[in-house]
């Protein structure tokens, strides 16, 4: 669109005089004219709140916040002088409804001027200069600013800021911000016509069918016209192109919240370089808070289907956070429009990564489902389940006794749940569903840039961070993309920080690895006293209490080790002195995910690929310390294990973070309602609180913004993939915790969080690069947890060469026959010394005692090895190649999006040309100029 101005701007001398004159007529003209609808909308808002609040108060303004503000002031007036007071004037029927806006605490006192943005500080704050200076400039700047003293906290004043439109387009100007001009028309092409009678005929054949009842109703939802319109930067030389139907709402709120955002980052509150930004007098105490505010209550008295909503707050409420509404779609582009496209693109990948779970827990399910079905028929189950006459050799030195195999029926049983035929199929679709998701995640972020007006913006130059600029304002160089100097950081010093930063991970990785080896020896300890517990049922399965209690050990000091990581991660990342906040961000945000991830799963691949590999045979065991025996795998497997390692830990932690999502929230405004209480505030008087106290006494949004929910999710989709051979039933998990995130991350934002400032963004940032080391560590492990921890590999290895079926060229259960025999070795037990005689049975591949080279690996031994090895390299090969080719198949953009890309900005050019020859024409009928039907 930049290149369409560009052209605009070569117009002769003529041109430039009437487009002049097509402004100034603008502004005394067009916009004189414009309707007052906004107005009522306004009112609409105040309706339920009291309007005493503020009337008895102290007023802390001073000549340049109470004056009327017009349209036709000059921008230089605005800045040099300050506006004149108003008027006291008796107190009418209008009076009234104007007392009843600004109680609403959405505007200031005179009920007109729209509040975009608040500040909070205290009064007893020593930093009065700064905060004077600070306000000063930003009135210098054309914001209007008006005090309130808060009604629960004498010591708390609130300023509230109203950007005046002239403000307002200055800066929407500076900033590039694309604005609606014209309705899109939709063309028709010769598809379109060759497919219009089939299209029609469709829709007909669906207006027949049951309505889809994910869908939102549509009447339910505000026309957000923007959506269906042109855009284009906003320019005030052109300001007669853009639709203008009412300047109160031509910008949104989001819109004008952002604007008074970037200009409360670039005033200056003292003289120098740095010395400016709302984020620096937040860090230094000179304000408490700095916040947008919500528009309006989330609840009404009355019901949103006879009434309407009050605003676009209560809307998202009864439309989206309720959790009535957990089948419904998410209404996106209201989220956007009110928290902006940061949040909004972080729910749409939310909702998008739900969705396409509930293919992979379909395919889980019934992966589970088909081991349930064929439990009682697996032929390695039955030989385990009648194998009464096989005495297995004892798992622990002192207090174990002899069992028979057939005691572990039930172990087999589950184990064949998520160990069977399907497993590797799974795997396989779970590596190429990641794969898709991916894919077609970034289709639909494309789709959502494009109707979010995200195609062509660009971050903005962030400004450096405090803690930057004073470590290295010494050094300086000149930015390459503002040509202005500023402070610089040398390599060597970049790279010394870094490497101590890369230790300090190390060493938090190391340990995790010693909280990981002390699960490890409580469950060697804690293995022979339950096998000698009173309790019989304990003392029967004694492994399972082992792996329980371990399981539970684990989870609670993976959560207090969290809380340690993260306060590592802020200190390592501090270390490095980042350059800017999103440097910062990415740094902190890729610390927090590696520490969060070896703490999750470093016991999973303890029990995945160590449990029960080192332990040894029977009268040769290796013992940690040379005192406690090695634990092993049950006769069933490890897979059990496995499973129960990752149920445990995948359900606790999402229960966790569910409530320290929701629950810690409602518990801390909860307090904080009980200690105004306290402070003898009655109820009325809480009920009058204006919106701006409201929203002080809501939570601030979280330090590092989104990158909690980010990680939770990633960690999450970690579970999912990298293991998911062994426990199918974790895409359904992630799915019913997702439906309840999706409504607990709703209602978090809009109701317990102050409105966080509406920031823009493209895509997720670093999570996207995250996501696809994810999933190609997930192909890697899968192929692992196939070939050495179930028993897939050796099951196949048998029914191919040792079974009853060998050399035919099929695979059947009754090729299994014998496969629980030819798996387990034999062990004299007058070896072990403990008075036993006899033989016993024992997972392995090794010659008998009355062998030439008893204990020695057999050759079946090595025929599993060599054919897990190879099914290693055959998986990870296989499923690279197919998730390259279905990458490869799969565009990041969708072909008829390119094409109404390239037809619009055709569109787009045209219709800012003709809009050009219109007005110069009507300029030239005004002036009595003769009149072409051509460009001048």
């Amino acid at each position: 669109m930049s290149e369409v101005l560009i052209e605009l701007d070569k117009f002769s001398s003529d041109e430039i005089e009437s487009r002049e004159d097509s402004k100034s007529d603008f502004k005394e003209g067009k916009l004189s004219d414009l309707c007052a609808d906004y107005h009522g909308f306004q009112l609409h808002y105040s309706r339920s709140a009291p309007a005493d609040v503020g009337k008895d108060k102290d007023t802390y303004t001073d000549d340049s916040e109470h004056g009327n503000y017009d349209v036709r002031t000059d921008q230089s007036l605005l800045i040099q002088n300050k506006l004149a007071r108003q008027k006291t004037e008796p107190r009418t029927k209008s009076s009234l409804k104007t007392d009843a806006m600004a109680s609403s605490g959405l505007f200031f006192k005179d009920g007109k001027k729209r509040i975009d943005y608040i500040l909070v500080y205290k009064k007893s704050s020593l930093q009065v200069e700064k905060r004077s200076t600070f306000e000063k400039n930003l009135r210098a700047e054309g914001l209007m600013l008006e005090r309130e003293p808060a009604v629960t906290n004498s010591d708390i004043m609130f300023v509230k800021i109203h950007c005046p439109w002239e403000t307002l387009c200055k800066y929407a100007e500076r900033m590039n911000i694309r604005m609606p001009f014209r309705k899109k028309c939709y063309y028709t092409d010769w598809r379109s016509k060759t497919m219009g009678s089939l299209q029609r005929n469709m829709r007909e054949l669906k207006s027949w069918l049951p309505r889809n009842p994910m869908k939102l109703d549509k009447e339910a939802l505000p026309d957000l016209e923007e959506t269906d319109c042109y855009t284009a930067p906003f320019s005030r030389a052109r300001i007669h192109h853009f639709t203008i139907n009412n300047k109160d709402s031509f910008f949104s709120n989001s819109t004008r919240s952002r604007i008074v955002h970037h200009m409360l980052q670039r005033t200056k509150y003292e003289d120098g370089k740095s010395k400016m930004g709302i984020n620096r007098l937040l860090n230094n105490g000179t304000y408490e808070a700095a916040f947008p505010p919500h528009e309006g209550s989330h609840k009404s008295r009355h019901p949103i289907k006879t009434h309407g909503a009050q605003n676009h707050r209560h809307l998202l409420y009864e439309r989206w956070a309720r959790w009535g509404m957990w089948y419904k779609y998410q209404p996106l582009d209201l989220i956007r429009r009110y928290f902006g496209e940061k949040i909004g693109l972080y729910f749409a990948w939310l909702g998008w990564y739900t969705g396409m779970l509930i293919p992979a827990a379909l395919v889980g399910l019934f992966v589970f489902l088909y081991g349930l079905f064929t439990m009682d028929s697996s032929q390695v189950s039955k030989e385990i389940c009648e194998a009464n006459e096989t005495i297995m050799c004892p798992m622990c030195e002192r207090n174990c006794t002899l069992q028979k195999l057939n005691e572990s029926c039930i172990y087999a049983k589950v184990t064949h749940l998520f160990d069977n035929g399907g497993t590797v199929f799974f795997a396989i679709f779970m590596a190429i569903w990641a794969t898709v998701f991916l894919e077609f995640w970034k289709r639909r972020r494309a789709v959502l840039t494009y109707d979010w007006d995200l195609i062509d913006w660009e971050d903005e130059e962030e400004e450096l961070r405090p803690q930057f600029e004073a470590k290295y304002s010494q050094v300086e160089r000149v930015n390459p993309i503002t040509g202005k100097p500023e402070p610089f950081q040398p390599f060597p010093d970049k790279l010394s920080r870094l490497m101590v930063s890369v230790s300090g991970i190390f060493f938090m990785i190391s340990l995790v690895l010693t909280a990981v080896f002390a699960v490890v020896v409580y469950r060697l300890v804690a293995m022979e006293q339950f096998a000698s517990f009173k309790w019989y049922f304990i003392k029967k399965y004694w492994q399972f209490a082992t792996s329980g209690t371990g399981v539970c050990i684990n989870f609670m000091i993976i959560m207090s080790l969290n809380v340690v990581y993260e306060k590592v991660a802020y200190l390592l990342t501090d270390l490095e002195h980042p350059r800017t906040e999103s440097e910062w961000e990415n740094s902190f945000a890729l610390k927090m995910f590696l520490f969060q991830f070896v703490n999750l799963n470093s016991s999973i691949f303890y029990i995945a690929f160590f449990l029960g590999r080192f332990a040894g045979r029977p009268g040769k065991y290796n013992k940690l310390f040379n005192r406690w025996r090695l634990e092993e795998c049950h006769p069933s497997g490890c897979l059990i294990d496995l499973c129960l390692q990752m149920g445990v830990i995948m359900v606790l932690k999402q229960m966790w973070n569910n409530f320290m999502e929701l629950g810690y929230p409602l518990l801390q405004n909860w307090w904080s309602r009980r200690k105004m209480k306290r402070r003898g505030q009655s109820m009325e008087h809480k009920i009058s609180l204006p919106q701006w106290e409201k929203d002080w006494n809501l939570q601030p949004m979280n330090l590092h913004g989104l990158m909690d929910e980010y990680l939770e999710m990633v960690l999450q989709f970690g579970f999912t993939t990298i293991f998911v051979a062994a426990f199918p039933l974790a895409p359904l998990l992630a799915l019913l915790n997702n439906i309840i995130e999706i409504r607990l991350d709703a209602y978090k934002f809009v109701t317990q969080w102050r409105r966080p400032m509406p920031a823009r963004a493209t895509d997720i940032g670093i999570w996207y690069g995250i996501l696809e080391g994810i999933g190609v560590l997930a192909v890697i492990t899968n192929a692992f947890v196939i070939a050495i921890t179930s028993d897939y590999i050796p099951r196949f290895v048998y029914a191919y060469k040792y079974g009853p079926c060998t050399d035919q060229g099929y695979r059947q259960e009754k090729c299994l026959k014998g496969y629980v025999n030819s798996s387990l070795s034999v062990f004299d037990l007058s070896e072990l010394g403990m008075g036993y005689s006899g033989y016993c049975r024992y997972r392995d591949y090794r010659a008998p005692p009355w062998s030439s080279t008893p204990y020695e690996f057999t050759l079946q031994f090595w025929h599993v090895l060599a054919a897990r090895l190879a099914f290693i390299i055959v998986f990870e090969h296989l499923v690279f190649g197919i998730k390259s080719f279905i990458a490869y198949l799969i565009p990041d953009m969708p072909k008829d999006l390119c094409d109404r890309m390239r037809r619009e900005k055709y569109l787009v050019q045209e219709m800012m040309y003709e809009a050009e020859l219109e007005h110069l024409q009507r300029e030239r009928k005004k002036n009595g100029k003769q009149y072409h039907h051509e460009w001048p």
